[in-house]
């Protein structure tokens, strides 16, 4: 049978995940309804996907009840009310990234999916991809050794992108762009909490971070060091070093399509869309989409692989970053 989709939201990232869908089996993955704040927006969205249905309020989604699971494509500081309409709907969650805003929102909509018993998950879907897939491989067969730094940076420009640098957008270069950098340090790391977070970075007028530089120590004298930029493009590359060796994402770490061990590479396609993508190689999300299929199957309230304990960790390393950069949100003082 199967796992039949809602989605929450019409925009750009929506659009990516329902071509995504569009990659795997028909008889797997079906989408059956679309909700947007705007009626003509769901519509229009539901025409172009062929969905069935189209509803102009997130509430109508809750309740439609041939939706196995919903994914949440709005704008962060919508996640928190979106999650928990949800999860107290009795809806299966796959939520976009960051999870909230901050970590008591994070730890609400995950109490909220506890106590509703249902599953969900944070959409980073870098996670999912086959190349992160072999990396979790190649670090528990100690391929490289013991690994004492992971270094990795995203920066593109996005100046002129208005969610992301006005605050109540929830605009910011830590939570949209730093926060792949991170779960990737923490993926490495197997979500061990580091001992010290160190950060320094530029901020705009407008309050949101623009610029961040992050240093992570963990245990046994294990470092991480990881860039962010709004302002500027990086290499956008990722670099695990073990005391064997070296694991590298030579290009856009957040959507790997490569990697090169000990300077041998290896590439990893995605298909190829059916319809035009918003985002870098956007059909990737399917392998988020599919483990969240295979959790379902086996009744399963969290993935082993982006648990809720991580998304905890992220938030809570997020907020610290935050801290000492000096970005407040309206959501920190609620």
């Amino acid at each position: 049978m199967a796992t039949r989709w809602g989605i929450c939201g019409a925009g750009r990232i929506s659009n990516d995940f329902t071509v995504a869908l569009r990659t795997l089996p028909p008889e797997e993955h079906q989408v059956v309804a679309v909700a947007a704040r705007r009626l003509e927006d769901a519509q229009e969205f539901a025409r172009k996907h062929n969905i069935p249905r189209a509803y102009g309020s997130y509430e109508e989604l809750s309740r439609d009840p041939d939706v196995d699971v919903v994914y949440v494509g709005v704008i962060h500081p919508h996640h928190l009310r979106a999650c928990l309409l949800f999860t107290s709907a009795h809806k299966s969650v796959l939520c976009e990234k960051p999870l909230a805003m901050n970590s008591r929102e994070v730890e609400e909509i995950l109490a909220a999916a506890t106590a509703n018993d249902v599953f969900l998950m944070e959409a980073v879907w870098t996670r999912f991809f086959p190349a992160s897939v072999e990396i979790r491989r190649l670090l528990a067969q100690a391929e490289v050794g013991e690994v004492k730094m992971v270094r990795a940076e995203f920066g593109v420009p996005l100046m002129d992108v208005p969610r992301s640098v006005q605050k109540e957008l929830g605009g910011g270069a830590v939570l949209d762009l730093g926060i792949y950098c991170l779960q990737f340090i923490c993926m490495v790391y197997d979500g061990e909490r580091p001992e010290s977070v160190q950060a320094t970075g530029v901020c705009l007028d407008t309050g949101v971070d623009e610029t961040v530089v992050v240093s992570l120590r963990f245990s046994r004298n294990r470092l991480a060091t990881f860039t962010c930029s709004m302002r500027v493009q990086l290499s956008n590359e990722a670099v695990i070093v073990g005391t064997k060796g070296t694991i590298r994402v030579p290009e856009h770490m957040w959507c790997p399509t490569s990697l090169v061990v000990n300077g041998k590479e290896t590439r990893y396609p995605v298909p190829e869309p059916c319809l035009p993508l918003n985002f870098l190689l956007s059909t990737g999300m399917r392998y988020e989409a599919e483990e969240v299929r295979q959790c379902l199957l086996k009744g399963l309230k969290q993935s082993a692989v982006m648990s809720h304990a991580h998304s905890a960790l992220l938030a809570e390393v997020e907020d610290e970053v935050r801290r000492q950069v000096g970005v407040v949100y309206s959501q920190d003082s609620q």
